[in-house]
């Protein structure tokens, strides 16, 4: 299977899911099988292939960690999902690897089946409640009903990274950036779904002398947006009194990152504002995909260090523009 979301065309509020799901057994249902459905963004998904030949890993980190395998000359570590999920996996059938892509890193994630692809709004995405995030140790993104039963998608990048305590996404950027700033305080507005990223980014900013509102997703950011235009107007202001640079994730839910960017860059008096992408999904294949709604600047979460020097780059080009 290849990356068919390709054809969605940008800026739609569109994603396809693969569904897959986990069997295990019910223990409070006499040991009777029950099947957990879960879901990931088909960008994310390089191909789902049957389990092959596996090496040991020596002092994996942990037993999730199966071992690694060999595709196409790239070695890629197997990790079993149901041990991340509290699920002790049984199988039904012959087991399923999904490979995944994000983040500029290849893993594997070893599942008991896959259902099909669906196609979806970002609308029918729910955000998972407080108390769903906090039951689940914040490894759900969104909630989605389809064909009657309740589908998980899950935050693979947390997954991974909780699994590689060694991996540093939070470098802060170079303190002679802080210089740049103007008398007035430059304003940013972040909207991403995780609250890990959110804190991070919005420190970075904080840390670089910016003022910072976070938002839970594209839809809050645009709400955000709009109540600070009235305001403006009501007050004999701009935008640019409220804010200078949009910061945002692609994968939220009820509105994307692609959605936002294209709402601000279709608006006369929002075009203006510098819009940087901050995703795992950006990639050489799915780059195009931001540049067709009019992103300003695109990285990987994978490259979050440098995101303080773009976000800075963004505003000074714009200045220079005006």
């Amino acid at each position: 299977m290849s990356q068919t979301n390709i054809l969605l065309e940008s800026g739609t509020n569109e994603l396809e899911i693969v569904e897959f799901f986990i069997d295990e057994t019910d223990s409070v249902h006499g040991g009777a099988t029950r099947r957990n459905y879960y879901g990931i963004n088909v960008a994310k998904v390089v191909e789902i292939i049957r389990l092959p030949e596996l090496t040991d890993m020596p002092d994996a980190t942990d037993r999730a960690v199966l071992g690694a395998f060999d595709l196409r000359s790239e070695i890629i570590p197997l990790i079993d999902l149901s041990s991340r999920v509290g699920k002790n996996r049984v199988e039904t059938e012959a087991p399923k690897v999904i490979v995944t892509e994000f983040n500029k890193i290849s893993t594997a994630f070893l599942v008991s089946g896959v259902t099909r692809i669906h196609r979806i709004s970002w609308e029918q995405v729910e955000a998972p409640s407080k108390q769903v995030s906090s039951l689940t140790a914040n490894s759900i993104t969104g909630v989605v009903k389809l064909e009657g039963r309740i589908v998980f998608l899950l935050d693979l990048e947390k997954i991974v990274a909780d699994l590689n305590p060694g991996m540093d996404l939070t470098e802060m950027p170079d303190a002679s950036l802080v210089q740049k700033i103007e008398t007035q305080q430059l304003k940013a507005i972040i909207a991403d779904d995780s609250t890990m990223i959110r804190r991070m980014i919005g420190q970075m900013l904080e840390d670089a002398g910016f003022k910072v509102t976070r938002t839970h997703n594209g839809k809050t950011a645009w709400d955000k947006i709009n109540e600070w235009r009235a305001k403006a107007k009501d007050e004999g202001k701009t935008i640019d009194d409220f804010l200078d640079i949009v910061v945002t994730d692609i994968e939220m839910p009820v509105m994307d990152g692609h959605n936002l960017t294209k709402r601000i860059k279709d608006d006369p008096e929002l075009r203006h504002l510098p819009v940087l992408l901050c995703s795992s999904i950006i990639t050489d294949t799915l780059f195009h995909k931001g540049e067709s709604v009019g992103a300003d600047d695109q990285i990987s979460k994978a490259e979050i260090n440098q995101l303080a020097e773009r976000v800075f780059k963004l505003i000074e080009r714009k200045h220079a523009e005006q």
